[in-house]
């Protein structure tokens, strides 16, 4: 099977069409296509465990959920992303899988139905196992054994011998798990488990690297410690030798695939006559005779044995710079090539005038010539009639509306203007003018005798007027009376004879 099934493409187009940006990446990550997981998707992934808005638990959630397909390709991919995210991602995401209780139960995993199934399914049970026990060691001692600080003044070579002598196991055994992936160069044939190598390659050297200073900080102690530590501390050491032959076979399988021979340590042991005198000392501290060495040899061998193990130290160390000025370059490289965009967007803030651009905000002020003045501001002309005042329009209007209303609303002192009447009539402010119009004089009103009752009276709710205007009292409006047909007209628009409205 090569390139991405259909089934990956639905699934991504879900994901898209939910908006779940990182189900779909890691569905990208995890197709079944026989390569490992592209860079970018890796990238994308990194990126969001270094986002606090990102949900750790829902990430690993969804590559356990990949992890319970039924092709070896997706599977092997899910655990060749879970162990990018812990070895490159935040630390949030190793330390939610180590809070879990279980993380991939792979031990019976076999993928019958598809072309290397049964191969690949055995190493797919090994990687998941390391896995696991790459997150229990986290929550053991609560670090990454890969990527704490080491040097003489590191985390391994400072520690106490009691509590160094509890750490050291840990270690060895997350090492177990790692080499027991004991795959043949005959047997890295595709691009998934060339993935899946070249991690557990990376892990291997920074963890016997901690390994490795753990040791030396357990040799300078050694003669100093009590019986009990003494035996500890020797069956220790014989295990770190043991595995030390184990790791030399790894590295010899990692040259033959195609690692550079840079990027592989050389292991030194140390010499045979340390683990001599380590037994001889304990015997002594037990009570049995033996030739135990003078205190000058002892030194020597010592001192001998700490160098041979602080060259491989060395070693590993070279990796490590190695590979952060790969990570250097990559980033350089990716600067370059957004170079010419900054470029261009440079230029194009050059184009910009500087008298319209404003450097401390964004807005684009418009430039204003220097031989055109700006226009003054309107004048108003003054107007006798309505007392319009020169290059003031709030006081204007003020004035016009004050006489409008003295001249339409208000009586004058001594004159008594009724309103209602036959001869009422609505008075309404003239538009197109500011000074108000003549008022006719208004006429008495004449006594109207009422007409008979109509068949439909209807009255208007008599509103109490409060106060006086103009010093008159105003009069409250008075029923009104309207003439109803007994029969419909025909046209609804034309008068209706007998209706006529009365003020009374």
């Amino acid at each position: 099977m090569s390139g991405q099934s259909i089934t990956d493409r639905i699934a991504a187009a879900q994901h898209s069409m939910t908006g779940s940006a990182i189900s779909k990446a890691v569905c990208k990550a995890t197709t079944h296509e026989v390569s490992g997981p592209k860079k970018k998707h890796l990238d994308y992934l990194i990126h969001c465990t270094n986002e606090m808005n990102v949900n750790i638990p829902q990430l690993a959630d969804t590559l356990f959920e990949r992890t319970a397909n039924s092709s070896w390709v997706v599977v092997f991919k899910a655990l060749i992303t879970t162990h990018h995210l812990m070895m490159y991602g935040n630390e949030r995401f190793i330390q939610y899988l180590a809070s879990r209780n279980t993380l991939f139960n792979l031990n019976n995993f076999l993928d019958k139905g598809a072309l290397q199934g049964y191969d690949m399914s055995t190493f797919i049970r090994r990687y998941s196992r390391y896995l696991n026990e790459k997150a229990m060691s986290y929550r053991l001692v609560a670090v990454d054994f890969t990527k704490m600080k080491r040097g003489i003044d590191g985390v391994m070579r400072t520690m106490n011998t009691e509590k160094l002598i509890k750490t050291l196991p840990i270690i060895q055994n997350q090492l177990d798990a790692l080499l027991d992936f004991q795959a043949n160069p005959n047997e890295l044939t595709n691009g998934v488990i060339n993935s899946a190598f070249m991690l557990l390659f990376k892990d291997s050297i920074r963890l016997f690297a901690a390994y490795n200073e753990g040791v030396i900080n357990l040799l300078e102690k050694y003669f100093d410690m009590k019986k009990n530590q003494c035996k500890d501390a020797l069956d220790i050491y014989k295990k770190f030798l043991y595995r030390m032959t184990k790791l030399s076979e790894f590295l010899k399988v990692a040259e033959q695939v195609g690692i550079d021979q840079g990027d592989i340590p050389d292991l030194s042991q140390a010499p045979s006559s340390l683990l001599e005198a380590l037994e001889q000392h304990l015997a002594s501290l037990e009570g049995k005779k033996t030739k135990e060495l003078n205190a000058d040899t002892r030194a020597s061998t010592l001192s001998s044995a700490v160098s041979s193990l602080s060259s491989t130290g060395m070693s590993f160390s070279r990796m490590d710079e190695k590979e952060k000025q790969q990570a250097l370059e990559e980033e350089q490289a990716r600067l370059q090539a957004l170079k010419p965009v900054f470029s261009v967007l440079f230029t194009c803030m050059s184009s910009f005038s500087p008298s319209g651009f404003d450097a401390l905000g964004d807005l684009l002020k418009p430039t204003v010539p220097t031989h055109t003045a700006p226009p003054p501001p309107p004048q108003m002309a003054i107007h006798h009639g309505g007392k319009l005042l020169a290059n003031d329009l709030d006081s204007s209007l003020a004035n016009l509306v004050g006489s409008e209303c003295r001249d339409t609303c208000w009586s004058q002192p001594g004159e008594k203007k009724l309103t209602g009447g036959q001869n009422w009539q609505n008075k309404t402010m003239s538009t197109t003018q500011w000074s108000p119009a003549p008022v006719a004089p208004q006429p008495m009103p004449v006594p109207h005798v009422a007409p008979a009752p109509m068949a439909f009276p209807m009255t208007t709710p008599q509103v109490p007027v409060y106060g006086m205007m103009g010093g008159v009292p105003v009069m409250a409006p008075q029923p009104m009376m309207y003439n109803q047909p007994v029969l419909r007209p025909t046209n609804p628009f034309a008068p209706m004879p007998g209706a006529q409205m009365q003020f009374m």
